[in-house]
């Protein structure tokens, strides 16, 4: 109301004024001092206004240097976790901070409203914490240090180096998960970091409150104390370290009077109290299990098994006396010999390939899991990937790739499901599964009427830069992906009954893309072709 009262009487007096101007050379005067100030004023606004497009410039200059780099040579850039998320974070965090004031003040110019428009095919914030949580879980899974992905390095790879505000806000949406065991450790990073910058890129202060927090939640009460002098030391005046400093000094108290008196009394230190759950990785109790350690010593490449019969491997050419398998065999290797697992080399062309994936890549959506409840498909957080179902009359390449499964295993496809692609993105992985339903999960396939998944044949169509094995985790084998190869086994016994130690996963692909289909099988209509035994265990 003040400002409209204000406004107002300034209208009157320029009006009262301007009314009086051709009868005073004092006004007149005055006037001309107002033309030079208005002359300032529009080249101060041209001068923001250059600045304001400089920065444009700037920001288009380098969105084209970058799209063009990726799209002309390095495809692959975003298939590594460290590039993909600092993309992530460039169309989100850094876009609503650099970017969009410079269009707040015409929002409904063509240019903003085109951008906008352009915007729907870009990251989200949903897919920035995606990129986050598949980062945390490669560093958890591959055991990658802090420090050397700041740096971006990822093994023997490198990716462009991130920076302390970078860090940070891996360190900020782990906090906001209360994950202080990740906090702690970008935190840190992001603090190390922050030292090394000329041009700084996150006030130290800020970088020093949530690492003091952290530090706090993990037990470590001397060193948020040491943090929070620290943060007091630039900022003096900050009422909540000021707090946090006299609570800290006051339980560090408590401690040296309770250890002061566990002395005087001769006792020993309690060993009932609970370790804190924040310094060490966070786990639900299935992924504390020994399966779960054992997939995941499997994808760094460890070996979790000693396999005695390695030496009664085989590897052969096999054409079963089908007339096209005698004209060209299959390429058949031995891995595993009960169950029995092999790999088929050179099963798919890459022509072949490249068909399957024009196809199915405008068909992809989120992969989904049977239910074993309901025997509905849902999508999981434990299978990370997105995938398309191609039928056998979508192409030849699909028909002739059907067949030729067909050939090698000497199975009908009659009632196989139909040609499942799948392409892993950040992270991506399908945690220890079985592919065949369980007698408890009466409700799987019954919609499709064919019986139970008698077995499972895998096309690897990508060779995978690190990561992305097929692993067995009851058995302790694992297969890294190769282009053009196959993977099969079966699923079932002869009786019907599973075979338990089929149990298998894919495992996060570290850097690179990993495309595969999956073909299994039906026991409708293999009764002649894989007949019942009276062994149980055959």
């Amino acid at each position: 109301m003040k400002l409209w009262v204000t406004c107002l009487a300034f209208a009157c007096v320029a009006t009262l004024a301007s009314a009086e101007l051709f009868s005073s050379m004092a006004h007149l005067e005055t006037a001309l001092y107002a033309e030079r100030d208005i002359a300032v004023a529009i080249q101060d606004y041209i001068h923001e206004e250059e600045k304001r497009l400089d920065k444009l410039k700037k920001i288009a200059s380098d969105f084209a240097d970058h799209s063009e780099a990726a799209l002309a040579g390095d495809k692959n850039l975003l298939a590594n976790p460290i590039n993909a998320y600092l993309y992530m974070k460039r169309f989100t965090l850094d876009w609503d901070k650099e970017v969009a004031p410079n269009f707040q003040s015409d929002p409904e110019s063509a240019v903003h409203k085109k951008i906008e428009e352009l915007k729907g095919y870009l990251p989200n914030y949903d897919d920035l914490r995606g990129a986050v949580t598949a980062l945390l879980r490669l560093q958890d899974t591959y055991q990658l240090d802090t420090n050397q992905l700041a740096q971006g390095r990822i093994r023997s790879m490198m990716a462009k180096q991130m920076s302390a505000n970078d860090c940070f806000e891996i360190g900020r949406l782990a906090y906001l998960r209360e994950d202080f065991y990740h906090t702690a450790m970008w935190m840190q990073a992001s603090l190390e970091k922050e030292g090394e910058e000329k041009n700084k890129t996150i006030p130290r202060e800020l970088v020093l409150d949530y690492l003091s927090y952290a530090a706090l939640m993990q037990g470590n009460v001397e060193r948020a104390l040491v943090l929070t002098n620290e943060l007091l030391a630039l900022l003096p005046h900050h009422t909540r370290a000021q707090n946090n400093r006299k609570y800290y000094e006051k339980l560090l108290e408590e401690q040296r009077r309770k250890q002061y008196r566990r002395g005087e009394d001769g006792g020993e230190e309690d060993k009932t109290e609970e370790p804190n759950k924040y310094t060490e990785r966070p786990l639900d109790e299935y992924r504390k299990s020994d399966e779960f350690q054992t997939y995941e010593s499997l994808c760094r490449g460890e070996n979790t098994h000693d396999y005695k019969l390695k030496h009664k491997l085989k590897c052969r050419y096999v054409h079963k006396n089908n007339p096209r398998l005698l004209l060209k065999p299959a390429k058949e290797e031995e891995v595993y010999l009960n169950p029995w697992i092999v790999i088929y080399h050179d099963v798919v062309s890459d022509k072949e390939i490249d068909t399957i994936k024009r196809i199915a890549t405008p068909l992809l959506s989120r992969a989904t899991v049977h239910n074993p409840r309901t025997g509905k498909l849902e999508t999981a957080e434990y299978r990370v990937s997105k995938s398309a179902w191609l039928k056998d009359g979508d192409d030849p390449v699909i028909h002739n790739v059907n067949n030729r499964i067909s050939d090698i295993t000497g199975l009908s496809m009659a009632t196989a499901e139909e040609l499942q692609i799948a392409n892993y993105g950040l992270g991506g992985q399908y945690e220890p599964h079985f592919d065949f339903a369980r007698r408890e999960e009466t409700e799987a396939f019954r919609d499709l009427g064919s019986g139970n998944r008698i077995a499972t044949w895998l096309t690897y169509m990508t060779n995978v830069d690190a990561g992305g094995a097929t692993v067995f985790t009851h058995i302790g084998v694992k297969l890294f992906p190769i282009k053009g190869a196959a993977a099969f086994w079966y699923n079932l016994y002869r009786s019907g009954d599973g075979i338990f130690d089929t149990r298998h996963a894919a495992c996060p692909v570290l850097v690179g893309q990993k495309w595969v289909s999956n073909k299994w099988i039906h026991e409708r209509g293999q009764e002649f072709r894989r007949p019942c035994s009276v062994n149980m265990d055959e």
